[in-house]
């Protein structure tokens, strides 16, 4: 089954609080149990990898029915039900908790009135009633932006000469780590007369291990198949090389994909997407224009201990 969002959280949480436990994470064997979750769904994270979603989806709903008066916080990290929860619970009204049955409670709307917290495409990033946790929504928008981001340099890739493409392979490698990220390593080959090999990466200083490249710029429909890559296999036959990347914007046929599987040489197939995304991680090609910072509180420094 699909994981619990928010809303699906908070009429649990709510009365697994109302029964003894004092915060998100003691909620988490009772919401296991409530929903049927494996242990592979309960350890499954979000992108950031800093919480696992059952846990970020349900201490959100904690936060957002204590901003309704549901539930108090006597002290930090620790949560019991209010009279008003408690009532919401007796007279089953709480079994219809969300985003939005919250906005009817007046201590909510005056909070949401209130600075930051008004605006409402921080807390509900349009998705008012999905039940996704601020933190999601962050790296939902992010994930666009990237997805974006990929299609726009992928574009501009395709917008480069043979040559310029050649060389970007080279440089993008060289920022990988190849050949230590010495730019004297990296060798583009004469475009006249390369004898199938567009680019040469000298992993060691005297060049006694080497990685040779191929690139290919391609429109997307494209695809390289088994005779581009069997030629590539020649070359470094005769080239006495056994390390080969071979580039394309475009895409790989499956008959190729399954030929370079079967060679002894040992060939890594780099498609479009992986390539702009190769880019960005490597910053080839794109520049930061802003940095978000996400904090959260250093537990360490509050201890008592």
């Amino acid at each position: 089954m699909s994981l619990p969002n928010m809303n699906d959280v908070m009429f649990p949480c709510l009365v697994l609080l109302s029964e003894g436990a004092t915060n998100a994470k003691e909620c988490q064997p009772g919401l296991k149990s409530h929903f049927s979750l494996s242990d592979a769904e309960m350890d499954e994270r979000i992108p950031s990898g800093m919480r696992t979603r059952v846990f970020d989806r349900a201490d959100w709903a904690i936060f957002h029915m204590m901003k309704a008066g549901l539930i108090e916080r006597p002290k930090r990290g620790y949560y019991v039900v209010s009279q008003l929860g408690m009532k919401a619970i007796s007279n089953g009204s709480a079994r219809s908790l969300s985003l939005s049955a919250l906005k009817e409670f007046p201590l909510y709307k005056r909070w949401k009135s209130e600075g930051t917290a008004s605006k409402e495409d921080v807390e509900t990033g349009g998705d008012k009633d999905l039940g996704a946790t601020p933190r999601e929504q962050l790296e939902t928008a992010f994930k666009v932006i990237d997805e974006a981001l990929a299609n726009d340099v992928l574009a501009a890739v395709l917008s480069l000469s043979p040559a310029r493409f050649e060389k970007l392979v080279v440089d993008l490698l060289l920022s990988m780590g190849y050949g230590g990220g010495a730019l004297e390593r990296g060798l583009q080959t004469n475009v006249s007369n390369d004898g199938g090999i567009d680019g040469i990466i000298n992993e060691d200083e005297l060049g006694l291990d080497a990685v040779y490249i191929q690139a290919k710029r391609y429109a997307s429909e494209n695809k390289v198949g088994r005779p581009a890559l069997n030629a590539f296999v020649g070359s470094l036959t005769g080239e006495g090389a056994s390390k080969g990347v071979f580039v394309t914007t475009s895409d790989f046929s499956k008959d190729a994909m399954e030929y370079v599987d079967r060679v002894q040489h040992r060939i890594v197939l780099i498609n479009g997407d992986r390539l702009a995304r190769l880019m960005i991680k490597h910053e080839v090609g794109v520049r930061a224009r802003k940095t978000l910072v996400l904090r959260s509180v250093d537990e360490d420094y509050f201890s008592e201990t």
